[in-house]
């Protein structure tokens, strides 16, 4: 079963090798990179791991849907750059959509930082993810290719196009989720503060269900986590030590 693996860019130099190295030289994945424009060095660092490298407009929704116009794999893997896959988390994702018989599903939260808070976040969106069977797009979502256009694929809004995409998706079957295998970059949540951005996203997810068109969650969401004043600059990462993500399996 081919897995194809989808990651949109944008300005992603600092971590995206990271995410790449963990993906190039598995036997059964078709990598595919969709870039919206970047101005630093993405496009290069992209094309040292796959030849499956696209420049579009910018979006999330438009840059995904472009990568799955062009998948050739069995099942599409939809993973931010800054997102990272430990090993054997590719076939866990194939048994588990088989075994399953699920039309899709993703990971559990993991947030790679020290920090409690963190910790708790994680822990409170696993739940969150698995009651409501409604992941974010932080966490990997996974589905049929098939499947997914069918759905129409992601609808091209400016923010919540996760969310939308999934509230389609669980009405076609049932969700699976995988405990362990995949660690996001606890960057946003170091840049702006654990709680601010954890309340942010709350505040955007509560408002997008009560139909506040994505332009203006657009520009809530920018104005308090993007043009604010970051705790830390935004361009830092903290890689994921292999130790430490070895001791959370």
């Amino acid at each position: 079963m081919l897995v194809s693996v989808i990651i949109p860019t944008l300005n992603e130099e600092t971590h995206l090798p990271v995410t790449l190295r963990q993906l190039a030289h598995h036997p059964n994945v078709e990598l595919i990179v969709v870039d919206g424009g970047s101005t630093d060095h993405t496009l290069d660092i992209a094309r040292q791991f796959t030849p499956y490298v696209f420049v579009t407009r910018p979006g999330r929704a438009h840059q995904m849907n472009t990568g799955a116009r062009h998948a050739t794999g069995d099942v599409l893997l939809f993973l931010h750059a800054d997102t990272f896959l430990l090993p054997g988390a590719l076939d866990e994702v194939q048994r588990r959509l088989v075994l399953d018989a699920a039309v899709g599903g993703a990971f559990d939260l993991q947030i790679d930082s020290r920090r409690r808070a963190c910790r708790l976040v994680a822990r409170v969106a696993t739940w969150r993810a698995r009651v409501l069977r409604l992941p974010y797009g932080d966490q990997g979502i996974f589905v049929w290719r098939q499947l997914f256009h069918s759905l129409g694929g992601f609808p091209e809004i400016p923010i919540m196009e996760d969310v939308a995409f999934v509230r389609k998706l669980r009405r076609a079957g049932r969700l699976t989720f995988i405990a362990g295998g995949l660690v996001t970059s606890g960057r946003r949540w170091e840049a702006n503060g654990v709680w601010k951005t954890t309340l942010v996203n709350w505040w955007v997810t509560f408002l997008y269900f009560l139909h506040v068109p994505p332009a203006e969650l657009r520009r809530i969401y920018d104005g308090w986590l993007v043009s604010g004043k970051p705790r830390r600059d935004k361009s830092e990462l903290i890689t994921p030590d292999q130790e430490r993500l070895s001791e959370r399996r």
